[in-house]
């Protein structure tokens, strides 16, 4: 395993990093990134933006928006917040697994105290409350394994940010984003600062693994590599945000894999145009199933032909064929 070093606090900038390195640097190697944003929404792939932040709210506060090549919800970041990406090669099966590889990040964490777990899809727990919010991409036979650690974040700011739809604060039991959520700063041995916790997490991960601290030096090349991604793409309206046009027909239910919103536009019933938004996870672009389902009549028989030429799961993870018709048609 090797460390990656990037100083920066421009989420734009350090999600670019992060895409780059996951999808570009050498294979043999396992590698983790340790990062630190500036005051912003980081929206998951699959998400309508618009519908998850407090747009008033994000304006008058200089709080950016970028999205993340990862599924799942949207989350708060700010100079509080620690980021962990983990690149590793799959085993096996390539599928969504938050499982295993997030074994080093809780022992490193008991280390200071903090006997976190992990619950429900993908969090991280301390005494009931999240502390962290994990997700995963595949690419090629390689994982990118990132997640938060809320060390002493705003939370006054980050209950306003976003917008949480009622049926996910339900399906938690409890009355608000702020009550389902904490900082570790508390609950550690001995206090530190951010930058120290950093550090000293880092040091903590080599550990677990019996290895040697290595920094992997990216060339010049890469630099370049990453600063064309973020002036290219996640510097974009286009990513960030994306079109989010009028349907004549929606749905949206809450699945155990996730929330999912299927927007549809037909004329004689023929589906000419979907969109679907959530906080799901899958291995397979959304965007692939959209373009399938392009064209097709809309009754069961033919969604029902369609659907069994395709792996409904490896969109959304763990859904069922029944569950994507029930989503379709109820």
């Amino acid at each position: 395993m090797k460390y990656l070093t990037n100083l920066s606090n421009n989420p734009n900038y350090n999600l670019a990093f992060e895409e780059y390195c996951f999808k570009n640097l050498p294979r043999e190697d396992d590698y983790v990134y340790l990062w630190i944003n500036g005051p912003a929404i980081i929206v998951g792939k699959n998400q309508n933006t618009l519908e998850e932040i407090n747009i008033e709210y994000v304006k008058e506060n200089d709080i950016k928006i970028v999205r993340r090549i990862t599924g799942g919800g949207a989350v708060y970041h700010d100079l509080g917040n620690l980021n962990f990406s983990i690149y590793t090669n799959s085993k096996g099966q390539e599928r969504i697994d938050f499982g295993q590889i997030n074994v080093p990040i809780l022992k490193s964490l008991e280390k200071f105290g903090i006997m976190a777990e992990l619950s429900g899809r993908n969090d991280l727990t301390l005494d009931g409350k999240k502390i962290s919010g994990i997700a995963q991409s595949v690419y090629k036979k390689r994982i990118l394994n990132h997640g938060t650690i809320l060390y002493d974040t705003d939370m006054s700011v980050l209950s306003k940010a976003l917008n949480v739809k009622a049926d996910k604060i339900a399906s938690k039991g409890v009355k608000s984003v702020k009550s389902r959520v904490t900082n570790i700063r508390p609950y550690m041995k001995e206090d530190a600062l951010i930058l120290d916790f950093k550090e000293m997490l880092l040091k903590n991960i080599f550990q677990y693994h019996n290895e040697e601290m290595e920094e992997y030096v990216l060339s010049q090349q890469e630099l370049d590599g990453i600063q064309k991604l973020y002036e290219e793409k996640y510097s974009t309206w286009e990513w960030n945000y994306g079109e989010s046009p009028d349907f004549g027909w929606t749905n949206y239910k809450r699945f155990p894999s996730g929330a999912v919103e299927v927007r549809l536009e037909m004329k004689n019933g023929i589906i000419r145009d979907v969109k679907i938004f959530g906080d799901f996870f899958g291995t397979k672009e959304v965007e692939d199933l959209e373009e399938k389902l392009k064209g097709v009549r809309y009754d069961k028989d033919n969604i029902q032909e369609l659907l069994s030429e395709i792996n409904v799961s490896d969109y959304f993870s763990n859904m069922a064929d029944a569950d994507f018709m029930e989503l379709l048609f109820d």
